[in-house]
């Protein structure tokens, strides 16, 4: 495992953001966002997930850009609107499944990936008969901000630290 993780460490993957978005409330449509203000141990500011307890896990959503168009085929769509997905950062160029398990840096902020984000019932209602089952394996990760920082469009991704399969096996984080 020590090797994998050095392998995972050592990659010049270095992915981007695409979008930004935040829901005001959970029911609320996500508005579109040039920048971010990420609160440490909170969220993104204005999102509702950043009114949670500070024991969330889910403070911060990611999805992968690469995954839009699997989704869109699998719903016979030109294409996917990222708000309808209620994730709050769409990235590409870097694999998400690595960051559900490191240390990561998305703008000025950095954050830990603590697990994978499986779809919810709004998928049904958002993209239409079938969206619930198109997300499946497509969902993105969730995240705790650890430091507070800014994050816009075209800012890079990368990981910073990897940390252990066994510390976060059922999607816990030491």
């Amino acid at each position: 495992m020590e090797f994998m993780k050095e392998l995972v460490e050592n990659s010049t993957a270095v992915g981007s953001v695409e979008w930004i978005g935040i829901a005001s409330s959970p029911r609320q449509p996500h508005s579109t966002l040039r920048t971010a203000e990420l609160i440490a141990g909170r969220g993104i500011s204005g999102d509702h997930h950043a009114e949670r307890s500070k024991t969330s896990k889910r403070q911060v959503t990611l999805i992968q850009q690469e995954h839009l168009p699997v989704v869109a085929a699998l719903l016979k769509k030109e294409q996917i609107d990222p708000a309808d997905l209620r994730r709050n950062i769409v990235v590409s160029g870097i694999n998400l499944a690595v960051l559900r398990r490191a240390v990561f840096q998305v703008g000025t902020a950095v954050l830990r990936g603590t697990g994978n984000c499986p779809p919810c019932s709004r998928m049904e209602e958002n993209l239409g008969p079938g969206g619930y089952a198109a997300m499946l394996s497509h969902g993105g990760i969730i995240a705790v901000v650890e430091t507070a920082g800014t994050v816009s469009l075209g800012d890079s991704v990368r990981v910073l630290n990897i940390f252990s399969a066994d510390a976060t096996s059922s999607g816990r984080t030491p």
